[in-house]
C-alpha cells in the first residue's frame, strides 16, 4: 500500500527555518507575561520529546548531563526555551524511536535512559515531538542499505527495484502515524493543558542528481526522497488525527540538502565540525526554531500547503 498523498509543503528529515515569535499583551486569569507564545506564558513548563534530530549532536557545546543521547546545548528546543522564557526539559535521545517514548532507552554510548514520557507532568504546558525516523529502521534502510547496494550497482536503482517487489516498504508510513497519535494521546493524559506540536523533518536529499556526500546509485534518489517525504506525510497526518500542531520543515529547508552548495544537512563525510554525519548543521536547528516559534505565534498553518505528494509505490 503507497503512503498516502499530500501536498507538498521534508526529513522537514529536518528541513527548516521560519521565523517568529508573537509578543503578547493583556492580561489572562494567569499573569501573562511579555514573551511567551501564544497561549503560553514566561515561565511555563516546556518538554522536548525526539530523536537525534532534536538532540542535534555537535551543533553545539554538549549537554554533559545528557549521557549517551548527545542533546546539544543549542538545539531547537533550547533556542524556543530561551526566546519564550521557558523551562525546558529536553529528554530527545539520539536513535530514539517511538516505543522509547513508554520503554526507554539504552544508547549506543551512556547508560540506558527513562521512558521520554517520564518528563511530561500536569504542569507541562508545551511538548514538541520530532519522532519516527527510526522506527522500523528507516532512516537506516534508506542510508546504510541503500549505500550497500550502491557499491554493487552504482549507475543503476537497487533499492528502488527491492521496494517495487515489496509493497510492506511503504506500509511503515501508516504505522509510525498511528504511533505517533498514541505519542500525543499518551502525552495529553499526562498534560491535559499543554499545547502539542509534531515536528516534522528537512529535506536532507536532492530532489535529482546525487554528490559523494550522499553516495547511493543514480536511479535511487528519488526512493530516498520520496521515503523521506512519506516520514513527513505520516508526521503531519498524526498531528492532523490527534489535533496536534504540525511543525513544517521540509518546505523552508529546500535547498539545503546535503548535495547543495549551502548544506544544513551534514553529508557521509562533514566538511565541517558542527554536524554529524547524515544529520543537522546549526543552521537547520535555528529554522526548526523559528518554524517552532511561528506555530506557537499563530501565524502558520499546520496544515502543508505546498509539501509534495508521496508517489505511489510500483
Amino acid at each position: 500500500m503507497a503512503p498516502r498523498s499530500r501536498p507538498i509543503r521534508p526529513v522537514t528529515l529536518l528541513a527548516l527555518l521560519v521565523a517568529a515569535t508573537l509578543a503578547l499583551a493583556g492580561c489572562t486569569t494567569r499573569a501573562h507575561k511579555a514573551g511567551a507564545g501564544e497561549g503560553l506564558h514566561k515561565g511555563d513548563r516546556y518538554v522536548a520529546l525526539g530523536d537525534s534530530y532534536t538532540a542535534a549532536y555537535l551543533t553545539g557545546k554538549l549537554d554533559t548531563e545528557s549521557g549517551g543521547c548527545l542533546r546539544s546545548l543549542t538545539n531547537y528546543p533550547r533556542q524556543v526555551a530561551d526566546k519564550l522564557g521557558l523551562e525546558l526539559t529536553d529528554v530527545s535521545c539520539g536513535g530514539a524511536t517511538t516505543a522509547d517514548v513508554t520503554a526507554g532507552q539504552k544508547p549506543t554510548w551512556g547508560a540506558a535512559v527513562p521512558p521520554q514520557i517520564d518528563a511530561v507532568g500536569p504542569d507541562t504546558r508545551l511538548v514538541t515531538i520530532g519522532l519516527g525516523g527510526n522506527d522500523f529502521n528507516l532512516f537506516g534502510r534508506i542510508i546504510i542499505n541503500c549505500m550497500f547496494a550502491a557499491q554493487q550497482d552504482p549507475t543503476g536503482s537497487p533499492c528502488t527495484d527491492i521496494a517495487a517487489k515489496n509493497p510492506r516498504v511503504w506500509q511503515v508510513f501508516d504505522r509510525i502515524q498511528q504511533r505517533l497519535v498514541r505519542v500525543v494521546e499518551l502525552v495529553r493524559k499526562r498534560a491535559p493543558e499543554a499545547r502539542v506540536l509534531l515536528v516534522g523533518y528537512p529535506q536532507a536529499f536532492p530532489a535529482t542528481g546525487g554528490c559523494a556526500q550522499f553516495p547511493i546509485a543514480t536511479g535511487d534518489m528519488t526512493l530516498a526522497r520520496d521515503l523521506l517525504n512519506g516520514l513527513n506525510g505520516a508526521v503531519e497526518g498524526a498531528a492532523s488525527d490527534s489535533g496536534a500542531s504540525y511543525v513544517d520543515v521540509w518546505t523552508p529547508s529546500a535547498g539545503h540538502d546535503i548535495c547543495s552548495k549551502d548544506p544544513w544537512i551534514a553529508g557521509a563525510r562533514p566538511e565541517r565540525t558542527d554536524g554529524f554525519a547524515y544529520h543537522p548543521y546549526p543552521e537547520e536547528q535555528q529554522l526548526v526554531a523559528r518554524q517552532v516559534l511561528d506555530v506557537l505565534a499563530g501565524s502558520s498553518d499546520a496544515s502543508a500547503k505546498t509539501r509534495e505528494a508521496t508517489p505511489n509505490s510500483p
